[in-house]
């Protein structure tokens, strides 16, 4: 087929090396085609004389001369608004492309930050360039490793989209996979995917302002440290149990009592919501249909979290917060909260509007309310929601400063396609997102969802309540980082009971601080890693309170310059 194939790096006679490198690429092209050097780009696109497709290549490489043509690379405000002018001419020229014609750029946003002002600098341009013409394209194509996966394909009886207005200046940097290029369709691809006309985040920036909580009081210290001395009088060698000891001293100083009371009311709450990324993303194994269904399983009692609840005594409640299902569906106490059916699809809008963030986090709080003043003297949060690892990571990624390739894991199990498309939109809802990292309830609103913003306010009251709260996995603990930003000093009350496979859930157990009482490679959500731990906190409590000391069984101690053998 023949193709007019558009070069656009320029030859350097002074750099022997790259001009080798453009001499080498011109052999390997195809002897049909026919290649148009360092063209002007927008003008060629426009050319009306023949009806051979067009392959633009690349992008990373036309943008660099548009810089060295105005002088671009220290950041000034002409040069940039030179480079800018030229991007514009270009998103027109690929709209009005006569033929069809395929785009190929380099991924810019999953890799590393570059160390360099300019190196950023262009970084976040050609990112702003690749989401402007993805939206003006037909079809994304991500390529990693020779593997192509298509991350939209426009539905071609529907409206063009309109070109979004590309960040300003110092923008945060879009974030997404290894290097990639393009294939079309129809019109055009490009890689980098948008965050769309960004209806949202930047027009409510300022809209949010933080919801209050009680100042939070920590636990016990001198329980603590009691139950620490008990253990020395208790019949077994000095710190024999390990970690058991230690779990031991977090209860009594959670319930400010040593020996610390058994345990009488552990109470599991289950938030349950869709998200609108799952629908439109591809970024899980599962329907999102399944959400409704699994809450059908939940009032049943079929699940594993009623399974490990029956076992470990504890009793399951489940709250449908955003489920995409109608009220009348489920029974009034679970529907009780809802705040809406899904959410904002996070990778292009917001995923709640600022009325709805707050009626989540006040929802969660009501919970926690609620369950403490109705007995829980433990709580344990869970997560139910196809895709909901994704706004999870997001949220972790925003608040930790980590890279979109580090947070996305595979969830419910997605394959390598997947992962590029939950890696793409975790890339681009983090770019919005960023912009709100310091406002929690804003970073909920932009990226969360009713079900995570729920969590963390369930998160922060039960601190406030000083009720101590074994964590689950990903989702919780995302929602865990939010609520310690609501609440400083809540994660005192909180016991990690596991860590997820998840890679993220790594990094919210570093950033909080916490050690993870079990990892059995568990990525289930629902509550299920906190439920496996719960009887390990149960006997670790029991010890302190049930075992007898040296004095009381009338068993001798170590001499004090004994060694245990």
């Amino acid at each position: 087929m023949p193709v007019r194939y558009l070069a656009t790096g320029r030859v350097d006679p002074e750099d022997a090396e790259w001009a080798a490198r453009i001499e080498a690429h011109r052999a390997r092209r195809p002897a049909g085609w026919r290649t148009v050097e360092a063209p002007d780009l927008a003008a060629e696109l426009l050319r009306a004389d023949d009806d051979d497709p067009v392959l633009v290549d690349d992008l990373g490489t036309w943008l660099t001369g548009r810089f060295d043509d105005a002088g671009g690379w220290d950041g000034g405000q002409d040069a940039l608004a030179s480079v800018a002018a030229g991007v514009d001419e270009l998103v027109d020229a690929v709209r009005r492309c006569p033929v069809r014609v395929v785009l190929v750029s380099a991924e810019v946003g999953l890799g590393v930050v570059p160390a360099t002002r300019s190196g950023r600098l262009f970084r976040d341009e050609l990112g702003a360039l690749n989401a402007r013409l993805a939206e003006a394209c037909d079809e994304v194509v991500l390529l990693v490793a020779g593997i192509p996966t298509t991350l939209r394909r426009r539905d071609p009886d529907a409206e063009p989209s309109p070109v979004p207005t590309p960040p300003a200046g110092d923008a945060p940097p879009p974030a997404a996979a290894p290097a990639a290029a393009a294939t079309s369709a129809a019109a055009a691809a490009v890689v980098d995917t948008p965050p769309a006309a960004d209806t949202d985040a930047e027009e409510s920036a300022g809209a949010s302002t933080t919801v209050e909580f009680p100042a939070v009081t920590p636990p016990d210290e001198e329980a603590r440290r009691l139950a620490a001395e008990r253990h020395t009088r208790l019949t077994k060698p000095a710190g024999s149990l390990g970690r058991l000891e230690k779990l031991g001293g977090w209860l009594a100083a959670c319930q400010g009592a040593c020996p610390p009371r058994p345990l009488s009311r552990p109470r599991v709450v289950v938030f349950a919501g869709d998200h609108g990324v799952a629908r439109h993303g591809g970024v899980s194994a599962y329907p999102p249909e399944v959400t409704g269904q699994m809450v059908a399983n939940f009032l049943a009692g079929g699940a594993a979290v009623n399974v490990l609840a029956s076992v470990a005594g504890a009793s399951v409640r489940v709250v449908d917060l955003a489920v995409d299902i109608p009220t009348a569906d489920v029974p009034d106490a679970v529907a009780r909260y809802k705040v809406r059916r899904s959410s904002g699809r996070i990778d292009v809008e917001d995923a709640l509007t600022d009325a709805q963030a707050r009626d989540a986090v006040a929802a969660g709080r009501a919970i926690a309310d609620e369950e403490v003043d109705q007995g829980a003297d433990l709580l344990i949060a869970g997560d139910m929601g196809i895709g909901n690892t994704t706004p999870a990571s997001v949220l972790v990624a925003a608040l930790t400063g980590a890279e979109p390739v580090a947070v996305v894991g595979r969830g419910t199990g997605i394959d390598d396609a997947g992962w590029m498309r939950k890696a793409a939109a975790v890339r681009d809802a983090l770019r919005r997102a960023r912009r709100v990292g310091r406002d929690p309830l804003a970073l909920l609103r932009t990226a969360g969802g009713a079900d995570l913003a729920a969590l963390a306010g369930f998160l922060a009251q039960a601190a406030a309540r000083r009720t101590p709260v074994l964590l689950d996995g990903l989702v919780v603990g995302a929602a865990a980082l939010v609520a310690e930003e609501l609440a400083p000093g809540a994660k005192a009350w909180w016991l990690a009971a596991h860590r997820s496979v998840e890679p993220a859930h790594g990094i919210v157990l570093d950033h909080l601080g916490l050690s993870p009482v079990l990892e059995l490679d568990m990525r289930l959500g629902e509550g299920s890693g906190a439920l496996a731990a719960l009887p390990l906190v149960t006997m670790a409590g029991r010890v302190l309170s049930d075992m007898a000391t040296f004095a009381d069984a009338g068993v001798s101690e170590a001499a004090a310059d004994a060694t245990t053998g």
